[in-house]
């Protein structure tokens, strides 16, 4: 049976109709799938990656925490304190620059997952010296020590005092001695810190990327304003934890806490600084875990799909960029079809100098960079010894500092960050916009610093250290100022540190050098009578008595530590506005591929100019504040006991604002910069109205044969909204 042509058509158009209907609906399908699987795939690493920055931010703000309580421990001064703190961007150097570079070619997120473990394994390391460390010993006279034999703290005379007893204590010094003189404990908490630094490196750069390339472009502000809003929620929990364990004593469940002779508020405790790392490292690994089953690549959002920049960057980036960022992929996709390993690497490697040479080349990056690393110097600084200064300042327990910081200064700087991206998205904020909002940002921050000068509180009275015996006020160069006519008769060390109250309101250095001639209890309840030094000031019918452990300070100093924690309050949350935009006008001035690059060599920068010097410097400067050294038990100089308050106050706070107002002069050029790239543009705009025209060919002479990155004649949106 024939078919006419008639009949034929409609046979064909009709078998035609419905697969044209079901690939239509299989696009869309597949169109919607793509599209949820690009939510809920970044979504899922924006949480895995916020849980990491939690984890990461937790091991680092703990080691901030326990800053004075690893200094006694190991009997150390701040400014080996502050190598230790350093030692983390020593780790961070070492791997940096291979991890920024080839990691972005390489499974991003594994990588990430291998970098939490490294990280949990050194912050293990941090603790193990705890249980290889003979248990805590603190200086106090014997009579305190629970001891049945009544020892006078004046010894006018050897006789006095057992032999036995003599012996006995030189034995137990002597062999201590020699189990100590070849242990250097602290070793292992500084190389634990740089496998921490190692363990931490694929976090910032490759995450912070991923999220740049697989969010909407909109969203990518608001994302990483989250992610570092959670990640603050990690300090906030790690001096949380450090003011739990600062209560806790070194060795609880070693010894019997009912033998302590000294509390939590005492100069020579020190907390189980060790069980916060073990926590710690356990959340690191739980961390690690969800990157092992994340995806090397994500569907790129729909708007992002046809153009290799965003619309931010590409009014910052040259024509003969963009052929430059072709001409790499180009290179890629031959690798690929060679199906060559190697060759890729090649390739990149030999691609690294001339990517080095344009990221240099752009003045905005430099510019901006140099601006980072002396900001970032002055916080550093400032966060790592913040807890001391707090300390030796207000008078100030170190589980009550830790609990202040955590509760309520961390938070207000969680709050600024997030503030600094919801801003950004709220107002669509431009790159200049970004550079004048970080510049206020630093500019207000460090203004506000500048009143924390009047928030100060007095030297204590310390007989022969901050004031002399007759109660007159002088500052002792020499430690010689401990001895007087009172205590003459007295066989005292001026190497102790033993402090005790007199009933004159003065802080006696020991017991003996208050030339008390009696005392009476035991441990904490100790109370020394007949003190010839406390006697000068009385009146003779009174008894000289003292208390263990060192005076209050004055009456004011509460009321300047409130007002010092308001003024902290504010400044930090002034500061941290200008984080997320600051991080926005580094990524946005940048090629896109060039991205992971930039943020590593930013990173390595910040560490190896900031991170590394900073701690120690300012450790160094803290030191020379110190009124009194403790003694090791071998001999030598151990941790500083006791700090002049005037100087301390003016080194701490001088050094941070000095740092700060220097970086403020480079974020100006910053700004300056910007401005002179956009301006033409503006004008070019303006003039064109609605032709159409880009640029004149003058202009594009002008631009697109420049070396700089920060340019703004490109622009693709431009000719459809004109």
């Amino acid at each position: 049976m024939e078919i006419s042509p008639k009949e034929n058509t409609q046979y064909f158009s009709n078998n035609t109709i419905l697969p044209v209907d079901r690939s239509s609906f299989k696009s869309e399908s597949s169109a919607s799938k793509e599209k949820q699987s690009c939510c809920g795939g970044i979504k899922i690493f924006l949480g895995a990656l916020s849980f990491v920055y939690f984890a990461k931010a937790l091991s680092g703000s703990y080691l901030k925490s326990t800053i004075t309580q690893i200094e006694r421990r190991f009997d150390i001064p701040s400014s080996l304190v502050g190598v230790i703190d350093g030692s983390f961007e020593i780790g961070n150097l070492l791997t940096i620059i291979l991890v920024s570079y080839f990691g972005a070619k390489l499974h991003r997120p594994r990588i990430i997952g291998a970098g939490c473990l490294i990280m949990s394994a050194g912050t293990f390391l941090i603790a193990m010296p705890q249980f290889f460390m003979g248990r805590y010993r603190y200086e106090r006279f014997p009579s305190t020590m629970n001891s049945t034999v009544s020892i006078s703290p004046c010894l006018q005379d050897k006789s006095q005092t057992p032999l036995s007893a003599l012996e006995k204590s030189q034995a137990k010094i002597n062999a201590g001695c020699e189990k100590e003189a070849g242990s250097s404990m602290w070793i292992y908490v500084l190389l634990g810190n740089l496998l921490r630094g190692i363990g931490e490196t694929p976090i910032q750069p490759l995450g912070i990327t991923y999220i740049d390339d697989y969010a909407i472009e909109e969203d990518a502000a608001l994302y990483i304003g989250c992610v570092q809003t959670l990640a603050i929620i990690g300090p906030i929990f790690g001096f949380l934890l450090g003011s739990l364990c600062a209560k806790l004593y070194v060795d609880i469940g070693f010894v019997d806490l009912d033998s302590l002779t000294i509390t939590h508020k005492d100069v020579q405790w020190v907390g189980a600084w060790w069980l916060g790392y073990l926590i710690a490292g356990a959340i690191s690994v739980v961390a690690g875990i969800p990157f092992w089953f994340l995806p090397k690549h994500l569907p790129k959002p729909e708007g992002r799909k046809d153009s290799s920049t965003s619309s931010e960057q590409s009014k910052f980036i040259t024509e003969d960029n963009k052929e430059q960022h072709k001409s790499c992929h180009q290179q890629v996709k031959i690798g690929e079809m060679a199906k060559g390993k190697s060759l890729e690497l090649l390739s990149s490697l030999l691609d690294f100098l001339p990517s080095l040479k344009n990221l240099f080349g752009n003045p905005v990056y430099i510019l901006y960079l140099c601006a980072s690393i002396l900001h970032f110097n002055s916080l550093i600084g400032m966060v790592t010894y913040k807890p001391k200064y707090i300390e030796q300042q207000y008078g100030q327990t170190s589980s009550k500092t830790n609990f202040v910081i955590g509760l309520i200064n961390i938070p207000a700087v969680a709050f600024g960050i997030f503030s600094g991206g919801l801003i950004m998205k709220k107002f669509r904020i431009s790159v200049l916009g970004a550079a004048k909002l970080s510049l206020g940002s630093s500019f207000f921050g460090y203004l506000l610093l500048l009143s924390l000068f009047a928030m100060g509180c007095e030297n204590s009275d310390v007989a022969g250290l901050t004031v002399s015996y007759h109660g007159t006020k002088q500052m002792s160069g020499y430690e010689q100022g401990l001895f007087s006519d009172c205590n003459s008769d007295c066989m005292c060390s001026q190497n102790d540190w033993d402090p005790i109250c007199g009933e004159n309101g003065i802080t006696y250095v020991s017991a003996c050098l208050a030339g008390c001639q009696a005392s009476n209890g035991s441990g904490k309840n100790t109370v020394f009578f007949n003190c010839s030094c406390v006697g000068i000031l009385e009146s003779p019918s009174r008894s000289s008595s003292a208390v263990m452990g060192p005076c209050q300070k004055g009456n004011e100093c509460p009321k300047m530590f409130l007002y010092f924690l308001v003024t902290s309050v504010i400044t930090s949350y002034t500061l941290s506005i200008g984080g997320t935009p600051g991080y926005m006008l580094l990524l946005r001035c940048i090629k896109p591929h060039l991205k992971s690059f930039a943020l590593g060599i930013y990173t390595l920068a910040v560490r190896v100019l900031a991170g590394i010097p900073a701690p120690v410097y300012f450790g160094v400067a803290i030191d020379t504040t110190c009124l009194k050294w403790g003694s090791k038990r071998c001999g030598g100089r151990g941790a500083c006991r006791l700090y002049h308050s005037s100087t301390l106050r003016y080194m701490y706070l001088g050094l941070t604002l000095v740092l700060g107002t220097m970086s403020i002069f480079f974020s100006v050029a910053v700004l300056w910069v910007l401005r002179k790239r956009s301006a033409p543009q503006d004008e070019t705009l303006s003039a064109n109205g609605e032709r159409g025209t880009c640029v004149t060919n003058s202009r594009k002479d002008n631009f697109f044969n420049s070396d700089h990155l920060i340019q703004t004649t490109y622009w693709p949106e431009k000719e459809t909204r004109l």
